[in-house]
């Protein structure tokens, strides 16, 4: 008897390495993605960017603004595709009011951070984050460089 292999529950198909970049971050979560059929064959191809995406809380609703996923041409020939849509993000309502109380008391923003396969749908991984200044960003470049240098010395070194 041969067993199959499991399949990898999750697999990412883009990141928001600028929002890592630009942003700390303090709380991460999961939400699901209202698609369309189009805009699911185009992630399924890779053809998504997070890069000045950002999320809106508005009516009790989280909604994704400024993703955009490149629509191919030969899947949505009959629909008029909006590549930078807003899409609507599936939380619960204990989580969106949790979202809306830190956005709008304690001056968090909440962007989104990656999109990724979960058991055959999209999830988006949203976070609250606060704006990093200059000298912090020097500061974790440096730790970066220095946890690289410790990886590479490491290596070096004879067993």
């Amino acid at each position: 008897m041969s067993k199959k292999k499991a399949k990898p529950t999750s697999s990412t198909i883009c990141q928001n390495k600028k929002a890592r970049h630009e942003y700390s971050i303090e709380q991460k979560f999961e939400a699901g993605v209202a698609l369309s059929g189009w805009e699911v064959k185009s992630l399924r191809a890779g053809r998504a960017q997070l890069v000045d995406s950002y999320v809106v809380l508005k009516d009790d609703e989280a909604w994704l603004v400024g993703a955009h996923f490149t629509p191919i041409i030969s899947t949505c020939t009959h629909v008029l595709a909006d590549p930078r849509r807003d899409r609507k993000l599936l939380l619960h309502r204990r989580e969106i009011d949790r979202l809306m109380g830190a956005t709008q008391a304690k001056g968090y923003t909440c962007v989104a951070l990656a999109l990724y396969w979960k058991q055959g749908r999209v999830k988006c991984e949203i976070a609250l984050v606060k704006g990093k200044k200059q000298h912090d960003k020097r500061a974790a470049e440096k730790e970066k460089d220095w946890a690289r240098q410790k990886q590479r010395i490491m290596a070096a070194l004879p067993d």
